[in-house]
């Protein structure tokens, strides 16, 4: 197994696909197939896996046997849940790529999706963050089509970022400066999900965000799937009762910390926004609604801001 204790270069204009794997032997092959069935070959793989104690190593080697160290990387992760894992490749010093894929172990990219990534990143400014996500086709375990994930019509912002999670990580490719950024915060940040964290910072330093509505990835939707779709009907009672369960408010304290890392970074709007976000919900009843009304949060559906207003009048944000 190779060790992150050497630097790993890559010419201009290469991908590093980010993998973090546990116990995902069923679906990894699929995902191993659909990398190499890219129509973007400039790719290298950097995987982390964090205990699996099926075949998923075996699988992996073969994979790097067939291709080579080279190109493909493995080593063992934290083993201290996907966020973390994840983290820790992205915050990797020894990684020096252009571009970074997140990936999911169970996903099946379409053929397009790095391309259709690196065209739009490499026609972005170099010296500010980017981010590059999309739409997503949910399947079922057995790989059959459920429907596409819901096409965000508001525009990215870090007003929206404060509440809410707009993208799949599974479909996020960023730039060395994005990477940068998370890497000021450190791998030991702790957040609710890596892919939340990323457009929060993004949105804060006033980074660039492309929301493609075509979707790039083959999602699949099983018991075993750590996080899942956000959108299902059963994902918005679920979210709902966690609200009034007050796990939002606890996921809104780690995001409020973890963005405390990188206020020194913020534009001033972003830093007034958040100072008004973060005053407003240790405020009594009128002024936390109040407040929340003036620094202009929002989420991406009518239903959801709805939903938003409540959570701030029974004190759940």
């Amino acid at each position: 197994m190779q060790s992150n204790g050497s630097e790993h270069r890559a010419p201009a204009g290469s991908i590093a696909i980010l993998l973090c794997t546990y116990n995902g032997a069923q679906f990894l092959p699929l995902q191993l197939g659909s990398y190499e069935a890219q129509d973007f070959a400039d790719w290298r793989l950097f995987v982390s896996d964090d205990g699996s104690t099926d075949g998923t190593l075996a699988l992996l080697r073969a994979f790097q046997d067939k291709h080579g160290a080279e190109r493909v990387s493995i080593r063992r992760g934290p083993c201290q849940g996907f966020v973390a894992n994840f983290l820790s490749l992205i915050c990797d010093p020894a990684i020096k790529n252009d571009y970074y894929a997140l990936s999911d172990q169970d996903d099946v990219w379409e053929p397009d999706k790095l391309s259709r990534a690196r065209q739009c990143l490499s026609n972005a400014p170099a010296d500010e963050p980017v981010i590059y996500c999309s739409r997503t086709r949910l399947i079922n375990e057995q790989g059959g089509a459920i429907r596409l994930s819901t096409y965000y019509r508001k525009t990215p912002h870090f007003r929206n970022a404060l509440v809410q999670s707009l993208a799949s990580g599974n479909t996020m490719v960023f730039n060395e400066k994005m990477r940068w950024l998370l890497m000021q915060a450190g791998a030991d940040v702790k957040v609710p999900s890596h892919d939340w964290w990323l457009y929060l910072a993004n949105a804060a330093v006033g980074g660039k965000i492309f929301y493609d509505s075509h979707p790039t990835v083959a999602y699949r939707m099983h018991g075993r799937n750590v996080i899942g779709s956000n959108d299902s009907a059963m994902a918005k009672v679920l979210r709902a009762r966690l609200l009034w369960q007050g796990r939002f408010k606890s996921w809104a304290d780690m995001n409020v910390a973890a963005l405390e890392r990188i206020e020194n970074l913020m534009t001033d709007e972003s830093r007034k926004t958040f100072e008004l976000f973060r005053r407003s919900r240790k405020s009594r009843l009128v002024p936390r609604v109040g407040g929340l009304i003036r620094s202009g949060v929002y989420r991406q559906s009518l239903l959801g801001d709805l939903g938003l207003l409540a959570a701030a009048i029974v004190g759940k944000i």
